[in-house]
């Protein structure tokens, strides 16, 4: 599979199968991760692998403490900046409509979009969950090391018939998961995965997120 077919076909997966997926299989794509770009070669990433047992009780940990706050524990930083401003507002709110209307959920059922929400602690029903990490000592130029594998991790992924999708939205439980995968006080947990084999029937799973014409973005100074 070249890159740019990878790039083309990898989204943020929100239903899969119920089919397992082998722990070599895992192991495979994190261990060809590892060549992702690393400035000064520091790889300032680390991962944390739920499965089977331990997967459904770290699941279980979250529906029963979510029964008590809804809200998590909040956040070690700002998913988005704090009055994000346009087209970055506008793009994430179209985002967000967007997904929704693939299961027909308006914008008055919050219940029901609540409950979609929810599942992202069920991992959208992927039989692996991944989390990723990076030492509290690391600066911007590490954090955007750490993308750039999860980034090669989720290509990988495609190549191997798998689905990903990429969730800044565990980092509200981060103090659960820390304390449940064994993430020292040192590390900070910057986001979830779910991974697993993709559910193509599911409508959700449909959604093509609009990406920016490159006037929007790139200057040319010739």
């Amino acid at each position: 599979m070249k890159v740019s077919d990878a790039l083309n076909k990898r989204i943020s997966t929100r239903a899969f199968l119920d089919k397992s997926v082998p722990r070599d299989l895992v192991e495979d794509i994190l261990r060809v991760s590892r060549q992702a770009p690393s400035g000064g070669n520091l790889q300032p990433w680390h991962v944390y692998v739920v499965m089977g047992d331990k997967r459904d009780e770290l699941v279980k940990l979250i529906q029963d403490k979510a029964a008590e706050s809804p809200g998590g524990e909040g956040t070690e930083y700002n998913i988005y900046p704090p009055e994000l401003k346009d087209p970055y507002r506008a793009r994430r709110f179209q985002c967000g409509e967007d997904m929704y209307a693939t299961i027909g959920i308006p914008r008055d059922q919050k219940l029901e979009r609540l409950m979609q929400v929810a599942k992202n602690f069920e991992f959208f029903g992927a039989p692996v969950g991944l989390f990723f990490s990076i030492d509290r000592q690391m600066q911007e130029g590490q954090w955007s090391d750490l993308g750039m594998f999860i980034q090669s991790f989720m290509l990988l992924a495609v190549e191997h018939g798998l689905a990903t999708c990429a969730q800044e939205a565990w980092a509200i439980w981060h103090k659960t998961v820390a304390e449940f995968v064994g993430i020292p006080d040192e590390q900070m947990l910057f986001c979830g995965m779910s991974l697993g084999y993709p559910d193509e029937a599911a409508p959700i799973n449909g959604l093509r997120t609009a990406r920016a014409e490159l006037d929007e973005f790139v200057k040319f100074l010739i």
